[in-house]
């Protein structure tokens, strides 16, 4: 099968771009209004750009309070999504107009270097200062979806999933977005090492 991704003619019932590009790490953004009032929403357009300094990315669609509170704020957290959390990240989707920790009945923990909070049941968080926010139009040059671009300045990792001085990532057990309103949960991990 091709079609053109222009005009988006695949034919199926359902778009399939999203389920081949996966799985995709899923950033729980939580951020804080300028009037103090915390938000929390998944965001499945996200990764890692650059090692040394570190930066990740996340899409956003129509301006939303994330987007918001980060362009007044200048700052937000990466919470990472677990099978156990499952159910309060799905929460926290909603369009809703609240603080979503409260909504979800989630617990929250205070960040270092950034006012926002985090998930204290993330296994870890990536404190981010906004480095910058790029338009990202349509063929009519209209642009409702935006490329959020993070420094991070600061990460915290629960012990637990720290052993002989490396991070255990499939013991976390983090979820990914697959295609449609499917997801996928890391539960074991395999090496290869590079040629070089």
């Amino acid at each position: 099968m091709f079609y053109d991704a222009v005009r988006n003619d695949h034919g199926l019932a359902q778009d399939p771009f999203k389920a081949i590009v996966a799985p995709r790490p899923i950033a729980w953004i939580s951020t804080l209004s300028p009037a103090g009032v915390a938000n929390l929403a998944p965001y499945s357009f996200f990764n890692a750009f650059a090692q040394a300094p570190h930066y990740v990315a996340f899409g956003s669609g129509p301006p939303k309070d994330s987007l918001r509170n980060i362009e007044a704020t200048g700052e937000f957290a990466v919470n990472f999504v677990t099978w156990d959390l499952r159910e309060g990240m799905n929460a926290t989707s909603a369009h809703v107009v609240a603080d979503e920790f409260e909504l979800a009945g989630l617990a929250k923990a205070p960040c270092r270097l950034i006012k926002a909070p985090r998930v204290a049941a993330s296994p870890a968080c990536l404190e981010c200062r906004l480095y910058r926010i790029i338009p990202l139009p349509d063929d009519d040059g209209k642009a409702e979806d935006n490329m959020v671009i993070g420094r991070v300045i600061g990460i915290h990792i629960a012990d637990r999933y720290i052993a002989d001085g490396r991070v255990d990532t499939a013991a976390m057990q983090l979820i990914a977005r697959l295609g449609y309103s499917e997801y996928v949960t890391v539960g074991s991990a395999w090496r290869m090492r590079r040629p070089d």
